[in-house]
């Protein structure tokens, strides 16, 4: 028997971490536990660090640090105040934790993004040697109207990729010590103005990375220049919703993209802001190298979608993905097999504002 334990967090407090079963056999989902954590501090987007022994999260006004000693027994270690803008922590500004991507090679610092106002900084928080988030090391710029929603690193996690909706472009920052901090190398402009990158994925070969438009409701496919390292826009793209439908650019709104253990597909995923209409899900066949030979399929979801419809895909196998709603507070678990998608269990846990992204810890 295969049973997966995966952790979910919330969008709006109380904070907890949801851990749910899947077994692979019997496709049974359930509930594990839920793990109460500081009030305030619900986690939007959750990621684990190298060994899956620690969650970092994306806590509102907090970046949080959380020890994981089984799938049932999670202890919060710490909270650091958002880094950069000296307005950011305040109660009165819509500044808030969003993503959070932690380093998978040494030092393993944690690359923290805020959003909505004052998120024109990057903020790096080394970790000890357990793992814990130890300390702000640096606050790293972007530029006054930035919103960062996702980032990814190239293979050799030298060069940092980040999506950047309200000033629609993606950035290029450096390593430049070994402490991890970063400086900028660069930025390319969003092939259309209303694109609004919102996620980035590099394929293993650091040659392709996609860029998911929030706005535009599309993958766009761009190579790495080799000498400036800045991506360049194919002109390939490919739509996250079925094409023409009306209104699009206002009630639909793409989410995330990621490939699957393999790097031989890509799944992206929209949302509806009506929760009488569906969000999409979308797979596409990648070619060794990178480049995108094609869109599988663009199926709906059960939901809008919410705040979510974040897909994660199982790091061991292409077989398996979760897919996260906060419209009725679900999680799903697909079967991708001869490249097509089954719904094979879901379930809807109720707390309020689940569930965000997925993390898969065994």
């Amino acid at each position: 028997m295969v049973k997966h334990h995966l952790m979910i967090g919330t969008w709006t407090p109380p904070g907890v971490i949801i851990t749910v079963a899947f077994d692979e056999e019997t496709l049974k989902l359930e509930l594990v536990k839920k793990t109460e954590i500081p009030e305030d501090e619900p986690i939007s987007w959750m990621a684990f660090d190298h060994t899956r022994k620690h969650i970092y999260g994306s806590s509102m006004k907090k970046w949080s640090s959380h020890q994981v000693n089984s799938p049932s027994e999670i202890v919060h270690t710490g909270s650091f105040p958002l880094g950069g803008h000296a307005r950011a922590n305040d109660a009165d500004t819509k500044t808030r934790a969003i993503f959070l991507l932690p380093g998978k090679k040494p030092p393993y610092a944690v690359y923290c993004n805020p959003f909505y106002d004052h998120a024109g900084f990057g903020n790096v928080f080394s970790v000890d040697e357990s793992g814990r988030m130890k300390e702000n090391i640096q606050n790293y710029e972007y530029c006054d109207k930035t919103a960062i929603h996702g980032m990814v690193f190239d293979p050799t996690e030298t060069y940092l990729y980040s999506a950047d909706m309200w000033a629609n472009r993606v950035w290029c920052h450096k390593k430049i010590d070994d402490a991890g901090r970063l400086e900028t190398v660069g930025f390319t402009e969003a092939p259309a103005p209303k694109d609004h990158p919102r996620w980035v994925e590099m394929h293993p070969s650091g040659q392709y990375l996609y860029a998911l438009m929030e706005g535009g409701n599309r993958l766009c496919e761009y190579v790495i220049d080799p000498i400036t390292k800045l991506p360049i826009y194919t002109h390939k793209t490919y739509p996250l919703i079925p094409p023409d439908i009306p209104n699009a650019d206002t009630m639909y709104r793409s989410d995330v993209c990621f490939l699957t253990q393999s790097s031989e597909y890509l799944f992206a995923t929209s949302r509806s802001n009506s929760f009488s209409l569906t969000g999409y899900i979308a797979a596409f066949k990648i070619a060794p190298s990178g480049a995108i030979e094609r869109q599988i399929c663009l199926n709906p979801t059960p939901t809008s979608g919410g705040h979510s419809n974040a897909v994660s895909p199982c790091p061991w196998s292409d077989e398996w993905l979760a897919l996260t709603d906060d419209e009725k507070g679900g999680v799903e678990i697909y079967r991708w097999h001869k490249e097509h998608l089954a719904r094979v269990a879901r379930l809807e846990i109720g707390e309020k504002g689940f569930g965000m992204n997925a993390i898969w810890y065994d």
